[in-house]
């Protein structure tokens, strides 16, 4: 997005480029619309515009071919994932999705996802905003803006307290945020290759999805041919789609993990009012300005216990969720892939590096994405179905209470054997009192039998 008036805004042409276009009414007429919004702290309609103008040129429709080629890999992982795993299928539909495609059925959920943070952000923004607008002196204006308004506007009540524009600051910060996440989620639509890349059940529940434009991508300098990509990570979609779909109690799970860290996080004052303070009246609308100001480190580290144990708590769930599709996707992938290996490290490179749109996320909203200790929970998966076989191993989804600890990952081998020290539970007994027999004899968790 170039500098200057954003979504839209600019100058009439031949006229002073700092003065909004028309006589200022226009200018005025946009902003109150853009502040009308009323669904939460984040104008959610706005960060979906600024998503999809983020791609700029680089999206492109989804070809009829390509449509074919996903529905083929989908259905070849599936039928591959079959002996390897209890959990049958968990896609009834199998789209290729563009990159736009993308932002719109995933933003859904990440409104459930940063609107609790956010609200902190926004409140801290708003008081600063407010803050800076009282400052002004008399209700003066710099000369630039007071030139953009109406002839006949009364100043003193248009800025006094109770006027509108003291009115409209109560969603500047929510369209800031707004601008500066949807920035953050168009720079990731760049850049995944699925619904689930990231670990989040992010996309419509029962679809799995490839992004056929990112996956040429991710297969460009590999020296692997474009339909052993594709199946590869169409396994690892697939897989995900599985155990989301069959895990009933996981979706909300995951979700209140995230929510609990979140309203937890907290924002400093102080980095906010410096990033206030960069922004002046003629660059308060420009993203790419707050963007930079945003680099600012306004999350301060979690330093209660109830906020460690959170974090801790939701880095588990996202490094067993990745582990138990790495596992599995690999198992399967190995019988029929040549470049299997060579796949595998390569996603899991890139999941623990990041990629720019996810470190514009965690900036923002003060929440990585990258799943810490993978290798650990796929080492321990494996183990797992080396013991006690692929009901004993995926019939600990069966509740919460089953799953391995962080404690855990780092002795795999105690898990496996149920003598984990300290462990209150008898994890292979609570199984078999799940299964109604022995571990080998399990079946898949239902909504009957595993709750919340």
């Amino acid at each position: 997005m170039s500098g200057g008036l954003p979504f839209g805004f600019g100058p009439t042409p031949g006229g002073d480029p700092n003065r909004p276009s028309g006589s200022g009414a226009p200018f005025f007429a946009e902003l109150e619309r853009l502040l009308s919004w009323q669904g939460g702290p984040v104008n959610w309609e706005l960060a979906r515009q600024v998503a999809v103008r983020t791609l700029g040129s680089t999206d492109r429709a989804v070809r009829p071919a390509e449509v074919g080629e996903v529905e083929n890999a989908l259905r070849i992982a599936d039928v591959w994932l079959d002996p390897v795993t209890t959990l049958p299928s968990g896609a009834t539909t199998a789209a290729a999705w563009s990159r736009e495609k993308w932002i719109e059925a995933t933003m859904p959920v990440w409104q459930t996802l940063c609107d609790p943070v956010a609200s902190k952000v926004v409140e801290a923004m708003r008081t600063g905003i407010s803050s800076g607008l009282s400052q002004l002196g008399g209700g003066d204006l710099p000369p630039e803006l007071a030139g953009a308004l109406p002839p006949g506007v009364d100043l003193g009540r248009l800025m006094g307290a109770g006027g509108p524009v003291m009115q409209m600051m109560n969603q500047v910060g929510g369209m800031l945020f707004g601008a500066q996440v949807g920035q953050a989620i168009g720079s990731l639509a760049t850049e995944v290759v699925s619904s689930t890349e990231v670990g989040l059940p992010l996309g419509p529940a029962g679809t799995a999805a490839l992004l056929p434009a990112n996956v040429a991508a991710f297969g460009q300098g590999l020296g692997v041919s474009d339909e052993e990509v594709r199946i590869y990570l169409a396994l690892r979609e697939a897989a995900s789609n599985r155990l989301y779909a069959h895990v009933p109690w996981l979706r909300s799970h995951v979700l209140g993990a995230v929510e609990e860290y979140a309203r937890g996080i907290a924002v400093d004052p102080e980095a906010v009012g410096r990033v206030m303070r960069m922004i002046d009246p003629t660059t308060l609308m420009n993203p790419e300005r707050l963007t930079e100001a945003l680099g600012e480190d306004v999350f301060a580290d979690a330093d209660t216990p109830e906020q460690k144990a959170a974090l801790a708590r939701l880095e588990l769930i996202l490094a067993l969720i990745e582990g138990w599709v790495d596992h599995i996707a690999d198992t399967a992938a190995r019988e029929h892939l040549p470049a299997a290996v060579k796949l595998r490290e390569m996603v899991r490179r890139r999941r623990a590096e990041g990629g720019p749109g996810e470190q514009i996320f965690a900036t923002l909203v003060g929440l990585s994405l990258r799943p810490r200790r993978l290798r650990e929970a796929a080492a321990l998966w494996e183990a797992l179905g080396e013991a006690r076989g692929h009901d004993g191993r995926d019939a600990v989804w069966a509740h919460p209470d089953l799953l391995p600890s962080a404690a855990d990952l780092t002795d795999p081998a105690a898990f496996v054997a149920g003598t984990t020290p300290g462990s209150e539970v008898d994890i292979m007994a609570e199984i078999e009192k799940l299964n109604g027999g022995s571990p080998e004899g399990g079946t898949p968790p239902t909504s009957d039998d595993a709750g919340s």
